[in-house]
C-alpha cells in the first residue's frame, strides 16, 4: 500500500509538472521521457547508470544478458542514426532494456520477486525522471519568480568572508586544468551517487531485500524537497547577479575580483530564463549525501567520497553558481533530511525526532536571518560568522551523536547469546 501510494502521488505531481510545462510552450517531464525511447538522450551517462540500480536485484547471469541486449540496441540505434545524419547518443538500450524489465515483472513474476524487481525499476526511473522532472521545475522558479533575494544573500555573505569570490579567484589562477577537474566532479556528481549506491545495494540479488537506508533514499528526497525551498527564496548566484552571466540584469560585473560593496539589500528583477536554484545548494546537499553514505565503504571509495566532496565545494564556489550562505544552509539540509529516514527506520526515535526538529529550526533560523538580518551580518562578521558556522557544526555534531548511539543499538540487538547446554538425561539402569 506505501508503494502505491507513492506511486499515485508521483504520478500525480509529475502529470502536474506536465501540465505547467505545456502552459509555458515547452515539453514537460512525461514527454520528454517518453522521446528518449527512440530520440537521442541528453544524458547516455545517466540512463546506463539508472539501468546499473535496477541490476542489483538480478542475478549476474541475467545482468549479463541485460547488459548485452543494451549495448547491442545501442549500436542500432546508433547506426540507424549515422545513416540518416541525426543526432548522436547513446542510452535508449538502457531505457529500453528497464522499460523491459518492468513488463518481464508484471507478466513473469508473482509475489515477492515481482515486488523485488518492480522496486529496482521504480529506482532506475526515479533517478532518470528526477533529471526531467529538475529541468522542468527550474523553468517554472525562472517563470514564476520574477524578483531574486540576491542582494540579502550577497550581504549576509559578508560575515563569511565572501567565499564565492576567493573561489572564484582560486579556480582562475589554477587554469584549465583545474577548471575541467571541477567541471567532471560537478557534472558527473549522479554518476559519483550511482557508484556509491551500487556498493550499498551489492547484496540484494542474494538476500532478496533492499537494505533499511542507502543512499538513493536520501538523494531523492533532498531532490523532492530542495526546489521547493528555490519558490520561497529565490536566487541566481554571484555569477549571474553580479558577473558576466548575468547581462544586463547584473547589478555589476564585479564577480569574481571585486566583492560587493554592503548596501541596503532589496528584491531584484531579473530574466525569465536563468533558474532561481541557488538557496540551498543541492549539489553541496547531494555531495554530502554521497559523503555520508561512503563513510562505512573501502577505503578507496571512501577517498573518492572525500574529494568529490571537496571538489564540489570548490566548483560550486568557484564557478559563481553558489554563495557561502547556501553552502553551510545546503550541509544541514542534508543532515536533517538523512537523519529523518534514519528516524523513521528506527521507529521515531525520540533522539531522532529531536535531532530532526533541531536541524529544520536551524534551517529556517538560516533563512530568515538571511533574508531579514543580512545588514547585521555584514555590520557584524566577527559575531555573525562564527554563529552561521557554529550552526552547521552543531547540526553536524547532532548528526554525528545519533549515528554512533544507532551503531552501538545496531550492534548490541545483533549479538548472539548462546543458549545453555542441556545435559543429557542419564540412562536409567
Amino acid at each position: 500500500m506505501l508503494w502505491v501510494a507513492v506511486s499515485a502521488v508521483a504520478l500525480g505531481f509529475l502529470v502536474a509538472l506536465e501540465i505547467a510545462a505545456r502552459g509555458y510552450g515547452v515539453r514537460g517531464p512525461i514527454t520528454d521521457q517518453a522521446r528518449e525511447v527512440v530520440f537521442a538522450p541528453k544524458s547516455g551517462t545517466v540512463l546506463y547508470a539508472s539501468m546499473a540500480l535496477m541490476l542489483v536485484v538480478l542475478t549476474w547471469r541475467q545482468r549479463f544478458i541485460a547488459i548485452g541486449a543494451a549495448v547491442g540496441i545501442d549500436l542500432v540505434f546508433w547506426l540507424v542514426r549515422w545513416a540518416v545524419g541525426a543526432e548522436m547518443m547513446y542510452g535508449n538500450g538502457a531505457l529500453l532494456v528497464t522499460l523491459g524489465c518492468a513488463v518481464v515483472a508484471l507478466t513473469r513474476r508473482t509475489g515477492r520477486e515481482r515486488m523485488l524487481l518492480l522496486q529496482g525499476v521504480g529506482l532506475a526511473l526515479l533517478l532518470v525522471t528526477g533529471r526531467k522532472t529538475g529541468y522542468t521545475w527550474l523553468l517554472i522558479t525562472s517563470k514564476t519568480r520574477p524578483t531574486v533575494l540576491d542582494q540579502y544573500v550577497a550581504t549576509a555573505d559578508q560575515a563569511l568572508g565572501n567565499p564565492s569570490w576567493v573561489a572564484g579567484r582560486i579556480v582562475e589562477a589554477t587554469g584549465a586544468a583545474g577548471f575541467r577537474v571541477l567541471e567532471f566532479v560537478y557534472i558527473q556528481l549522479a554518476v559519483m551517487a550511482v557508484v556509491v549506491a551500487l556498493y550499498q545495494l551489492r547484496n540484494v540479488a542474494v538476500e532478496r531485500r533492499f537494505p533499511r537506508h542507502h543512499l538513493v533514499r536520501t538523494f531523492l528526497a533532498i531532490g523532492l524537497l530542495g526546489p521547493g525551498i528555490y519558490m520561497i527564496f529565490p536566487v541566481v548566484g554571484p555569477i549571474f547577479a553580479y558577473g558576466a552571466d548575468g547581462g544586463q540584469w547584473a547589478l555589476a560585473e564585479l564577480w569574481p575580483n571585486t566583492p560587493p560593496p554592503v548596501a541596503i539589500a532589496q528584491p531584484m528583477p531579473f530574466d525569465e530564463f536563468t533558474p532561481r536554484n541557488c538557496m540551498p545548494s543541492l549539489h553541496t546537499a547531494w555531495a554530502t549525501a554521497i559523503f555520508i553514505h561512503s563513510r562505512k565503504a573501502p577505503r578507496a571509495l571512501r577517498w573518492a567520497g572525500t574529494f568529490w566532496l571537496i571538489a564540489t565545494l570548490g566548483a560550486t564556489l568557484g564557478f559563481g553558481y553558489h554563495y557561502g550562505a547556501d553552502i553551510v544552509a545546503g550541509v544541514v539540509f542534508t543532515l536533517t533530511i538523512d537523519a529523518g529516514l534514519r528516524t523513521l527506520d528506527h521507529g521515531w526515535d525520540r533522539r531522532g525526532v529531536q535531532l530532526v526538529a533541531y536541524g529544520a529550526a536551524v534551517f529556517v533560523g538560516l533563512l530568515l536571518s538571511y533574508r531579514y538580518l543580512s545588514m547585521e551580518m555584514a555590520a557584524h562578521p566577527w559575531v555573525f560568522g562564527p554563529l552561521v558556522v557554529l550552526s552547521m557544526v552543531s547540526v553536524i555534531y547532532g548528526y554525528v551523536r545519533i549515528n554512533k548511539r544507532w551503531e552501538r543499538l545496531a550492534a548490541a540487538s545483533s549479538v548472539h547469546v548462546p543458549q545453555q547446554r542441556r545435559e543429557q538425561q542419564p540412562e536409567l539402569v
